[in-house]
């Protein structure tokens, strides 16, 4: 039936009072766009993550509107919106720095011009356009097959998500295998969705995992680079990472760091590792910031510190050891993901302050504290502390210093008695200087 499924349709439809969806928990700014192409005379649906999160209670990231009407059609209706894309070609709609994704509803043919497949079956272009049931039948995992109609109100489920819902499973739409040929990035979906959803994967689309690892392999680095970052800015980045070497995907990812993981790793560092995801995923849950630089230089601390400790026993210092083994090791990581260089070079800073920790004498340590990427390395060194790379008290030291130059700080901002700030009286000019 399709380059993706053999599945037969069974709509199943739930209206209005028999699912939990209320509009108030939809972004207004997805609702402007739903209806609007629904007064313009278009199908428009929720679709993917927002209904599917809802649905389980949780808060969408985002949300993802699916229409009959073609990404031109879009563009001609939306003045802040913009056509992306060559592989599946849609259209983003900014309103302030929430982006709206809106995709045509998309066909199974797998015989039209304009869908492009590689000798090995991987999706390279696909902008042939179709009915909602094939769109529904062209998505990855059941649960991600469900529609949310502004129409009527109703959720379509064309794939018996909702029953994988309740049973918390991710099941592939159609044959496993043929799916991860199209688009081996599904694996890496699994994988990040089993972890955030706490959903078990089931039988036949986890076994295939194991024999289509190697097609990651064929994955640009720089759509690599976007996965990893979803998947360990997910909120779940400790889960997902024992799943991924679990189904030996990690290797694909970070070859180096898995050679090392199955040689006789420190235990140090496999804590330090699985501390500073604890540690992502506790910012991610507070809503605070995360960085990729810090992602990436906690993963490959273990490789960079054991090379850096080869090139001292070559005669070269604590610090250009450390700035040469972080080159080194990002040379050879950038070849699988396409890490920034501006993100590389704080990694390579982060780990280039770590010996400067140690030093709390003189006006060493107001050096470092004013250090652009200070918090990093700080929160990087009290990482290190936690599993026995330095030590408490010095993560203490620095927790200490800081807080009392915030204090000090406070204190020569804080205006004197009346309000004003005491004026600042010029030295008188040198007249035979002015001349």
């Amino acid at each position: 039936m399709s380059q993706g499924s053999s599945e037969q349709i069974e709509l199943n439809v739930l209206d209005r009072s028999e699912h939990s969806i209320s509009r108030q928990q939809i972004s207004e700014s997805a609702l402007k766009v739903l209806y609007r192409l629904d007064k313009a005379g278009y199908r428009a649906c929720l679709v993917g993550g927002g209904v599917r999160d809802v649905l389980l209670g949780k808060q969408p990231k985002d949300f993802d509107v699916a229409t009959d009407a073609t990404p031109d059609e879009v563009r001609a209706l939306f003045k802040n919106s913009r056509l992306i894309g060559r592989r599946f070609r849609l259209a983003h709609i900014r309103f302030g720095r929430e982006v709206i994704e809106v995709a045509t509803f998309r066909s199974l043919a797998a015989d039209s011009s304009k869908t492009e497949l590689s000798k090995d079956g991987r999706i390279l272009r696909d902008n042939t356009f179709g009915s909602i049931e094939e769109d529904a039948l062209r998505r990855d995992f059941t649960i991600n097959a469900l529609y949310y109609d502004i129409h009527d109100f109703s959720v379509l489920d064309y794939a018996q998500g909702i029953e994988d819902l309740k049973n918390s499973t991710l099941k592939l739409i159609g044959d496993p295998a043929v799916r991860y040929k199209e688009d081996p990035v599904r694996m890496l979906r699994a994988v990040r969705f089993a972890a955030k959803l706490d959903f078990s994967i089931e039988q036949s689309a986890a076994r295939a995992i194991y024999d289509h690892g190697r097609l990651l392999r064929d994955i640009p680095p720089a759509r690599l680079y976007d996965e990893v970052l979803k998947i360990f800015h997910s909120g779940h980045a400790l889960r997902a990472y024992q799943l991924l070497r679990h189904f030996d995907l990690f290797g694909y990812l970070f070859p180096a760091l898995e050679k090392y993981l199955n040689s006789d790793p420190s235990e140090v560092m496999l804590d330090f590792i699985e501390q500073a995801l604890v540690n992502t995923d506790e910012r991610v849950r507070q809503d605070k910031p995360v960085s990729p630089a810090f992602i990436f230089a906690a993963l490959l601390w273990p490789l960079v510190h054991q090379r850096a400790i080869q090139l001292q026993s070559e005669q070269i210092s604590t610090i250009p050891a450390l700035h040469n083994a972080g080159s080194e090791i990002f040379q050879r990581q950038v070849q699988t993901i396409a890490v920034p260089r501006r993100f590389s070079q704080i990694a390579k800073n982060i780990w280039a302050m770590q010996p400067r920790f140690s030093n709390t004498r003189g006006k060493q340590p107001l050096r470092l504290l004013n250090h652009p990427n200070f918090r990093a390395g700080y929160d990087f060194f009290c990482i290190q502390s936690m599993v026995g790379l330095s030590t408490h008290q010095l993560c203490q030291w620095w927790t200490r210093f800081q807080q009392e130059q915030q204090q000090n700080e406070s204190k020569d901002n804080k205006p004197r008695r009346g309000g004003h700030r005491p004026r600042r009286h010029r030295r008188p000019r040198n007249r035979s200087q002015a001349s």
